[in-house]
């Protein structure tokens, strides 16, 4: 029998338990209540649901997605249903689930950040927040509050006096140096740090000759960002010392288990839920055999192994 239970955010009181270090991603996973009849979703580590802004929105103009060679470009603009929808709707049904739903957060401005952790603190069936600070700021003319040390302590700081719950704060790959960014926001009270979003990118369609996406930009996951996000585990787990999740490109438990070793305590799996919605599962089971076939009995053994 191998340990497979990772303590997230240990600086909170009660911090939050995952029985394994599996995790759906933010967009890719819906709000889990899509997945239940595909798989038991309860043996997942937690689901972290799609980004929630304060008011609903619709999103990007389409096309949304379009697909690149090891991964896709997409462009949702966080279509959702807003918080207030999101508490009476979805938050009841996650009270009856075992595996702990993680809600991530946008907003445009940090007064949204902070009000929208004041709405989901203390709802039953939230058991932490993520905060995506890859959204655009406003008021600084688009620039995403994630490239910018001090714009993301200041998010971080209102969504931590706003709320009681752990704090997971999702980190931009957009930035010229993102260990500035990690400790900037471990120094401002992130309980654990998701690295990464998604990477910046376009494309273009060559029989209209204009960009294929409605928005123009998208932002590329998959496959193809995989060195990109392993390497910038490795730095951030070298820069702070909270734990990190893995998150990028993570399509098998060996993919996962190089996001351990490089300092990640869990990982989330993403885009390749649009392919196989399953994977999530396999991930976890050829963590476990991976574990038992190497003589691993606890997964605290790998974590950042791959470092020394």
């Amino acid at each position: 029998m191998v340990n497979i239970s990772i303590q997230i955010a240990p600086k909170h009181k009660p911090g939050l338990l995952l029985k394994n270090p599996v995790m759906t991603a933010s967009g890719t996973f819906g709000y889990g209540t899509e997945y239940h009849h595909l798989f038991d979703i309860q043996q997942l580590g937690a689901i972290v649901c799609k980004g929630t802004t304060l008011k609903p929105k619709e999103g990007n103009p389409q096309p949304r997605i379009a697909e690149t060679p090891g991964g896709i470009l997409n462009s949702i603009g966080l279509q959702n249903i807003g918080v207030k929808a999101l508490i009476k709707e979805k938050a009841s049904l996650w009270t009856e689930w075992s595996v702990p739903v993680i809600v991530n957060i946008g907003g445009d401005s940090i007064d949204d950040y902070a009000r929208i952790a004041h709405e989901l603190d203390g709802v039953a069936g939230v058991s932490a927040l993520e905060v995506n600070i890859s959204c655009p700021n406003i008021k600084a003319g688009g620039i995403e509050f994630g490239t910018n040390p001090q714009s993301a302590a200041e998010v971080t700081s209102a969504v931590k006096q706003a709320t009681s719950l752990p704090l997971l704060v999702k980190l931009t790959p957009n930035t010229d140096d993102i260990t500035k960014i990690a400790v900037a926001v471990a120094e401002a009270g992130a309980d654990t740090l998701t690295v990464i979003n998604t990477l910046r990118g376009i494309a273009i369609d060559t029989t209209h000759r204009r960009p294929l996406l409605g928005n123009i930009i998208g932002g590329l996951s998959g496959p193809a960002i995989k060195p990109v996000a392993l390497y910038m585990v490795y730095e951030v787990a070298g820069a702070v010392d909270i734990p990190i999740i893995g998150c990028g490109g993570i399509s098998s438990a060996a993919d996962a288990i190089e996001f351990i070793m490089a300092g990640a305590s869990a990982v989330q799996v993403g885009t390749a839920n649009l392919t196989s919605p399953r994977t999530p599962l396999e991930v976890l089971e050829g963590i476990k055999a991976f574990m038992q076939k190497e003589g691993i009995k606890s997964l605290s053994e790998i974590i950042g192994v791959g470092r020394k």
